[in-house]
């Protein structure tokens, strides 16, 4: 059939079909050719679409995450701000008696303490700690169960409130990596209504690590720094292309979060959180390098001893059995105790006067970081009008030891209150603790130099502002292992060019830390034993020398070709493994791949769905209606409404063979419920009873033997593998890359055992297992060459390559 030019121009639109003759309307067609509301009903899903594609990109995620966190963290702020000033005006309240503003000042925190404590312990418990170690231990692969639920969120945050409102030495920015986090993971949730790509759990867990910048970025308003901590804390190997969803979150959320107190008209203008009056033409001289550096390792020390007793208290708590049934559990008790003990010491007529009590925190930084010097002016006589700085005279003592008191109460106070069952961070505690040091050292070295520095002439006094904030980047870095602290400083002072003294201290004492203690989150990790792989120390020469053979489980349970029902049952019942190898025989234990626990309970709901299905023609006829009124009633527990779907994408709960197990069925009944005996000894018409439960018994008994078809079931041909001469090094450096929960270990194809994070941890922390034999075998020492010299290692490759050769 010909067709006009007008028809060639409707077939290359696509108006037509390849049979010209019969028209038909496609997409590609022209709007035109449309009638009034099929056009409206094309723009609207055209811009359906366009919309979904809009806001399911990454970037209106990220600025979404970004403003919800600086909401959160300005709200927050507020409601702190007003638990403070109630105290103080309860506290000024009772002001004609002594033991008044006594009780008033500890009542006050106690009751905040407890219903924190309180609060969190019963909506989740997840929600206690600082949840920097548990994000640590979910960006590893292994996910926390309801860690990242909106009710831990909602613990979370209510609970940190009134924390942060009863003036505990705690801070906020450890719990708002958990809530950043959490609030990552809902908003993927949300999302994933929009984009199909937010459903894929890899991508979401790359936004965890996102969650996390977002959430120092909110605290300090520190984008740069944010994003950093997030790369240094939180992954072991960070991907490349986070680093930029971190970094637009972060600054996002930190503009949004500087900018709501301008709407409040709480300040003027954009500005740094603790904005500093340092000079700028002559920041400082070279002959105080030194001293930044002096003060670099005194922190690196410090802080590996603030880990050193945070461990022992937590330790001492956990370990006494006394303090243990007495106190923890009962979090209200223990959590009352110390919030009593901390309040009386801190109380202002008491001995809080030696260490400025009355003053908040985010005060004290203020007065560490001010500009002037306290020493040479005298507080008395020059600061009274200041509250922040006129907090720290007193007549009986000068400004040194008022400082000294303050760190070192400060100190066992903060590694106390870090052990509570409370939301709370160690970050902001720390860096009080530093700044206080810093502040210490320029006041002394403001009085032993006076005249400060002449340089042609000009005369530069000595700022000990500069020290604190100096002190206070090198001791939370010597705390947590981080160099961002550096960066979170410069961005939270607003001093870029004291970026040089700060650096060198930070460094140091990293140096320093790193070397005596682990951080303060792997410290956690380590007491609560979670699922993470530690580091290898930087002298840990046995990684080349132990191999996968020396530590690796050999008791192996799998699966074979010629596997029954009989035996998938037994072995599911016998433990949770997640994944089961698959070999070809137990003679030959040649590894074909490896078959996941849903698989194999849909292969069991298969068999069962089966017979029903065949149990007319199969079972005896005498059997024929006990065995449907029976299976009908079973098949309610066992089989699921889905269970018509292929295997491939089985929908398969736990609690089918979860209740299995607690309804103390047998093996048989699963296949088969047996009938009911006493109906059949009432029935008249029923005969041979015991002849037709024997026919019964042999036929299941052959239903459980019979063999297990693999054909419909979904393996894994390529599951990790490691061999058994794999060194340490390199089994460690798999497992932190690829995120790996396990590997099978193999020996020319064969499967002689099994490496999981647990095994993986006890070689590398060098730890005994249960026979009190240590993980490095006695010929281990033979392996390195360069001591015992050389030896033939003959593998069973090398015997199999020598036979053939013969």
């Amino acid at each position: 059939m010909a067709v006009d030019g007008t028809d060639e121009n409707k077939l290359e639109r696509g108006v037509y079909t390849k049979d010209a003759s019969r028209p038909r309307k496609t997409l590609g067609g022209s709007l035109s050719d449309l009638s009034g509301s099929q056009k409206c009903g094309a723009w609207a899903s055209h811009f359906q679409r366009l919309f979904v594609s809009f806001i399911g990109a990454d970037w209106i995620f990220l600025m979404i995450l970004g403003f919800i966190m600086a909401v959160i963290s300005f709200v927050m702020d507020v409601f702190v701000d007003n638990f403070t000033e109630a105290h103080r005006w309860i506290y000024n309240l009772a002001d004609s008696h002594v033991l008044l503003q006594y009780l008033a000042w500890v009542a006050y925190s106690l009751f905040l303490m407890c219903f924190a404590a309180g609060f969190a312990n019963i909506v989740s418990i997840q929600a206690a700690g600082s949840g920097i170690p548990e994000m640590k231990t979910c960006l590893r692969g292994v996910m926390l169960p309801e860690y990242l639920t909106f009710n831990t969120l909602v613990s979370k945050v209510i609970s940190l409130t009134c924390v942060l409102g009863s003036e505990l030495p705690v801070g906020k920015e450890g719990p708002f990596v958990h809530i950043g986090s959490i609030c990552a993971s809902v908003l993927c949730k949300f999302m994933s209504l929009f984009s199909s790509i937010y459903k894929n759990e890899a991508r979401n867990k790359e936004m965890l690590t996102v969650g996390c910048a977002v959430g120092i970025g909110c605290c300090f308003a520190s984008p740069i720094g944010g994003a950093l901590f997030s790369l240094e804390i939180t992954s072991m190997f960070f991907v490349a292309r986070n680093y930029w969803r971190g970094f637009l979150s972060a600054t996002f959320g930190a503009f949004i979060f500087r900018l709501l107190p301008v709407w409040n008209k709480q300040e003027d203008t954009l500005m740094a959180l603790y904005a500093t009056k340092y000079r700028l033409e002559f920041p400082f001289d070279l002959k105080e390098l030194p001293v930044f550096a002096a003060m670099g390792i005194v922190c690196g020390f410090g802080g590996a001893l603030f880990v050193y007793l945070y461990g022992k208290i937590t330790l001492f708590v956990k370990k006494q059995k006394a303090t243990n049934s007495f106190l923890m559990k009962n979090c209200f008790l223990y959590s009352a105790l110390v919030s009593v003990l901390i309040s009386t010491l801190t109380f202002p007529l008491g001995f809080g006067q030696f260490m400025a009590g009355q003053l908040t925190q985010r005060e004290s930084l203020i007065s560490f970081f001010d500009h002037r010097t306290w020493s040479n002016h005298g507080i008395v006589a020059d600061f009274d009008h200041d509250d922040h700085l006129a907090a720290w005279k007193h007549p009986q003592a000068n400004v040194f030891i008022i400082l000294s008191i303050f760190v070192i109460m400060k100190f066992w106070m903060s590694a106390i209150s870090i052990t509570l069952p409370i939301p709370c961070g160690s970050f902001v505690p720390i860096f009080v603790i530093g700044a206080a040091f810093g502040r210490l050292v320029g006041e002394g070295l403001a009085t032993l130099f006076p005249n400060g520095f002449n340089m042609d002439g000009h005369i530069y006094p000595i700022m000990p502002g500069v020290y604190a904030v100096v002190g206070a980047a090198a001791l939370t870095a010597g705390v947590t292992h981080t160099l961002s602290t550096g960066v979170i400083m410069m961005e939270l002072t607003g001093q870029i060019n004291y970026a040089l003294p700060i650096l060198i201290s930070v460094i140091l004492a990293n140096m320093i830390s790193q070397s005596l203690q682990p951080s303060i989150y792997d410290k956690v990790i380590r007491i609560k034993k979670l699922p993470y792989l530690p580091m290898l120390s930087w002298g840990h020469r046995n990684k080349y020398n132990i191999h996968v053979g020396d530590f690796m489980k050999r008791e192996v349970c799998y699966i074979t070709l010629n596997s029954n029902y009989r035996d998938i049952f037994n072995i599911l019942r016998s433990g949770n493994l997640k994944t089961l190898p698959l070999v070809k025989s137990a003679e030959s234990m040649l590894l074909l791949g490896s078959v996941e626990r849903a698989q194999l309970l849909a292969l069991l709901k298969q068999r069962l769905r089966n017979l029903r299905e065949e149990n007319a023609s199969t079972i005896p006829f005498s059997y024929n209606v006990h065995f449907q009124a029976s299976t009908e009633e079973s098949a309610s527990t066992f089989t699921d409404p889905a269970s018509t779907e292929p295997l491939k994408k089985p929908s398969v709960d736990e609690k089918d063979i979860t209740s299995l197990y607690d309804s103390g069925l047998s093996l048989k009944k699963f296949f088969c419920s047996r009938p009911d005996i006493k109906a059949m000894e009432d029935d008249p018409d029923t005969e041979d009873d015991e002849t037709i439960l024997q026919e019964v018994e042999e036929w299941e008994e052959q239903q459980l033997d019979e063999q297990v078809n693999f054909n419909n079931c979904k393996i894994d041909p390529a599951p990790f593998q490691l061999l058994e001469r794999t060194s340490l090094h390199k089994t460690h450096t798999m497992f932190s890359v690829l995120n790996l929960d396990y590997a099978y270990v193999t020996s020319i194809g064969r499967l002689v055992g099994v490496v999981s994070l647990k095994e993986l941890c006890k070689a590398i922390e060098g730890s005994l297992p249960a026979d009190g034999v240590r993980l490095r075998p006695i010929l281990a020492n033979f392996r390195d060459r360069g001591i015992r010299g050389f030896r033939t290692e003959t593998t069973e490759l090398h015997k199999v390559l020598e036979r053939q050769i013969s």
